[in-house]
């Protein structure tokens, strides 16, 4: 009888426990969401599909591709970007409901001497002295189908930073510097 119930015990205890995998303690991981954007620069012509994000995880690679092809296009120099950038860049499409949308690249890191080059060939050109282009904190950009206005007033909503809105060049610059707006 005493084996009987010890027999029933371990049928029982083996049914009752989970699987390694299946429940009980371990957990299983949910599916992390990816962060893509796609890109086309307007003076290189080239583009770029890219997940920089899974999850709350940023993906080196990828970071060091978007720096790449952010670079000053008039030099070839490369900066590290602020991710925080990209970040708003995949919000701001996304309240467009645009998200998988190409975004079009006017200007993203400059170096000095561009910045400089760009602030002097004409008295209206808006080009900042201290832009955060330098820092690479910042990107001028247009959405194919979408008027700026439309895309500056998402900027503006999302309160992140900076909106500049460039009417008569049609483009809207977004960065991650202080709030402000011109």
């Amino acid at each position: 009888m005493r084996q009987n119930i010890l027999r029933l015990s371990l049928i029982l205890l083996f049914l009752l426990a989970p699987l390694p995998g299946h429940g009980g303690t371990e957990s299983a991981s949910p599916v992390a969401r990816e962060y893509r954007l796609r890109f086309y620069h307007t003076h290189t012509g080239e583009r770029l599909d890219v997940v920089y994000r899974r999850g709350d995880q940023y993906i080196p690679d990828a970071l060091d591709e978007l720096d790449h092809y952010l670079r000053d296009h008039r030099t070839g120099d490369v900066h590290h970007f602020d991710p925080r950038l990209f970040d708003l860049l995949y919000d701001l499409t996304a309240s467009l409901g645009d998200s998988g949308g190409e975004i079009d690249v006017i200007c993203g890191y400059r170096t000095p001497w561009s910045n400089e080059f760009l602030r002097t060939r004409s008295p209206h050109t808006g080009v900042a002295q201290h832009s955060l282009h330098m820092q690479a904190e910042a990107i001028d950009i247009r959405l194919p189908g979408i008027p700026t206005s439309e895309l500056r007033d998402a900027a503006l909503r999302l309160h992140r930073g900076g909106v500049g809105y460039y009417r008569s060049s049609d483009f809207v610059h977004v960065d991650v510097g202080r709030v402000r707006q011109w």
